[in-house]
């Protein structure tokens, strides 16, 4: 006797994972492997995990460089979100622990790595919440006073930047937005660094659409952000990476082109590394581009305050 059942079929499919007629998810990549923190003894960096949020939950990995003046020293601070499609990868995964201890290490800053809510087990907008509580959270400490006693007493609020890759870049756009909107009393944010960075306009859009279900469709201003958003982006510089073979190429440079265009008064460089994919950085770190864009990145976070340029564009 034949089943009544229906056979499972594919009703969605997007680059991360398919969606079959049973509201079962197949994702296409296995969980990340996550390491744990500790004490490198080569670069001098520390490093620990800390909660943000016990409801939801939000954690972060804190990176600090080797501490040479324990009672004056203070660092620049640099927030991190990891991409992944806002449903995969983490701040604690080998690949984003490695390149948050070389950029502490290498530009002498703090790096709060955040491990924001993924999709599907805590949908979009769960990702820009945790983000902006993990930035919250580092306000807090502005007064000394805070949680964290590394950020108390070492962490230069006057200094602050936040970056990201892929997904991570987006929600980087959306920090900035946020700063220059509402404010965050006591903390200067110099810069944003978005490597690779998702906007609308590209295959992607779709899956995001999906794993939001209250969005306003492709013209979400988190997607695509409007020139009066761009405007407000609360920080004096923007650091732009695209890669010549990745897909999301053309949406880092239209970000870069609609910036430029909004009335927003500060700096914007776009670099473009020919011939290179999606966060190769990442996947072969010691490669000549990798070793060139993790460079531009630290250089970003140690180069002084200066007045303002005209918009740059670079190729390697």
């Amino acid at each position: 006797m034949a089943s009544s059942s229906s056979p499972k079929e594919i009703i969605k499919e997007f680059p991360f994972f398919r969606v079959y007629n049973d509201g079962r998810l197949e994702f296409f990549r296995p969980p990340s492997v996550k390491i744990p923190p500790f004490d490198d003894p080569i670069s001098g960096v520390r490093s620990k995990d800390v909660v943000i949020s016990s409801q939801p939950t939000v954690s972060a990995r804190i990176f600090i460089p080797k501490v040479t003046n324990p009672d004056k020293q203070k660092f620049p601070l640099l927030l991190y979100m990891h991409g992944g499609g806002f449903c995969t990868f983490s701040a604690f995964a080998k690949p984003y622990h490695d390149f948050c201890n070389t950029v502490s290490s290498q530009a002498n800053a703090i790096v709060v790595s955040v491990e924001y809510g993924l999709f599907p087990d805590r949908p979009i907008p769960a990702c820009y919440e945790d983000s902006w509580a993990a930035l919250k959270w580092v306000a807090s400490h502005v007064s000394g006073n805070g949680p964290e006693p590394w950020l108390n007493h070492h962490a230069d609020l006057g200094r602050v930047f936040i970056g990201g890759d892929s997904a991570g870049g987006n929600i980087a756009h959306t920090l900035a937005f946020r700063v220059g909107s509402i404010g965050l009393p006591g903390v200067n944010l110099v810069g944003v660094t978005m490597v690779h960075p998702f906007f609308g306009g590209t295959e992607d859009d779709e899956m995001w659409l999906y794993m939001c279900a209250n969005n306003d469709g492709p013209q979400d201003p988190r997607m695509k952000p409007p020139a009066e958003d761009l405007a407000r982006l609360g920080c004096e510089r923007v650091l732009i990476f695209v890669a010549e073979r990745d897909y999301l190429c053309p949406a880092g440079k239209n970000y870069y082109e609609e910036l430029k265009k909004s009335g927003w008064k500060g700096r914007v460089e776009l670099v473009e590394h020919l011939d290179e994919k999606h966060v190769f950085y990442l996947r072969n770190p010691t490669c000549t581009n990798a070793l060139e864009l993790t460079n531009k990145f630290i250089s970003f976070i140690k180069q002084n305050n200066g007045s303002l340029r005209n918009s740059i564009e670079s190729k390697y």
